[in-house]
């Protein structure tokens, strides 16, 4: 077993994120964590900081260090407080690891209610070649400065409580802000600067957040309100270079109350460093 991604005390205390993101092992297999209201989207907590939750854990169980590919299906909200992680190893081979992982809350009753299932395979991104092929382009952003800041916004939040904007950094592009002012562009499109508040540095764990930790394209559509997640599917490609990241994610089909979103994530170096997409339940008026 790995111990290499619960971060020490000492690392901890320097990062909301790691301390908001930490697991303690309470029996092989089993972490205790506790959901910090901290990342919250109204009354939730967001999709991609419990999926960097989950994957710490499983860093840890699997004899493998990095997230090459991880999907999560959203069984129900999670919500703040205590939870546990029940880890499973599918197969273990000598470039990749396989595990699953659930994350448990608990009812009135005291009985466990399943929130999310995991299924990921894990690898050491230090290992990878530099052959890249590709005709992916990183995306089209103005420079930070000519960006737009939940600052720069009177009231940023969508309604209801939306803690998590004050744990990031995030630099919108103007061509995506239409919703901000009540003049949504109608496309499926959202682009950032994205970084931690409090100024960690990016890995593989911060790349499980980034992908959907920007506010949802159905925003540029027109639409107003949480848009849960049904499903996400995120590929880790490399380890993110020093620096802020730039995400971009698009929407091409809303249909029957649905919508996908596509994800892409690059670093400082101009490398496509994380891809995902997902499915997820439009907002209800």
């Amino acid at each position: 077993m790995s111990t290499s991604s619960i971060e020490s005390p000492s690392a901890v205390a320097t990062s909301e994120f790691d301390r908001d993101t930490a697991v303690t092992l309470r029996e092989p297999g089993v972490y205790d964590a506790e959901l910090s209201a901290g990342w919250t989207i109204i009354a939730a907590v967001n999709g991609g900081y419990l999926l960097a939750l989950l994957g710490r854990a499983l860093g840890d169980h699997l004899p493998h260090p990095d997230p090459f590919t991880i999907s999560a299906h959203y069984l129900t909200p999670s919500v703040p407080g205590p939870a546990v992680i029940r880890t499973e190893t599918v197969r273990t081979g000598r470039t990749l690891s396989t595990g699953t992982a659930s994350l448990f809350q608990y009812a009135e009753d005291g009985t466990e209610v399943e929130r999310i299932r995991v299924l990921a395979s894990y690898g050491d991104l230090d290992t990878l070649t530099d052959d890249v092929r590709t005709t992916a382009t990183p995306p089209a952003i103005p420079p930070a400065g000519q960006c737009f800041s939940a600052a720069d916004n009177p009231d940023p939040r969508i309604p209801g409580s939306s803690a998590i904007v004050d744990r990031l950094d995030l630099r919108l592009d103007p061509a995506c802000v239409g919703w901000a002012v009540g003049a949504p562009s109608g496309k499926g499109e959202m682009r950032a600067w994205f970084d931690l508040a409090d100024g960690r540095a990016h890995d593989p764990l911060s790349l499980l957040l980034a992908v959907d930790a920007l506010p949802p394209t159905s925003f540029e559509l027109g639409l107003k309100g949480w848009t849960p997640t049904v499903e996400l599917t995120t590929h880790v490609r490399r380890r993110p270079a020093p620096g802020p990241l730039r995400v971009s994610i698009t929407t091409r089909n809303l249909a029957g109350g649905f919508l996908e979103e596509d994800a892409e994530v690059w670093d400082s170096a101009d490398r496509l460093v994380a891809q995902s997409r997902q499915l997820a339940r439009a907002p209800r008026d």
